[in-house]
């Protein structure tokens, strides 16, 4: 005997899942957006300290050290930033791949127009 939740899967119109996976595939663009920015955050730091090194003949650490510890700690914060929104991305997006496999599972009429 089949539970009333499977019933309602099989007799589910092949709109409202062609509408599901689009919602589940905005969120999946939203996630990818997510990642860029968390790259791009992450890149920060390195051109900062690129800069830093670039330039680094022309003071002396001991008299811009205040500056220089406020600027590491920036660093540092822009790094935990991009670690965060990247491995938040990664997990969505498995999340949402999975989403995206279920419902090509339970309803083979629509996984073929799925990729």
């Amino acid at each position: 005997m089949t539970s009333l939740e499977d019933q309602l899967e099989d007799s589910c119109p092949p709109a409202i899942l062609i509408n599901e996976v689009q919602l589940i595939l905005a969120e999946k663009r939203t996630s990818l957006a997510s990642l860029r920015t968390g790259i791009a955050v992450f890149a920060i730091p390195l051109s900062i300290m690129g800069m830093l090194i670039a330039t680094s003949r022309y003071y002396e650490i001991v008299e811009v050290m205040p500056l220089f510890i406020t600027v590491m700690v920036f660093n540092f914060l822009l790094l935990a930033l991009g670690a965060f929104l990247v491995i938040r991305a990664i997990i969505k997006l498995r999340y949402e791949d999975r989403m995206i496999d279920n419902i090509k599972r339970k309803h083979s009429v629509i996984a073929e127009f799925i990729d």
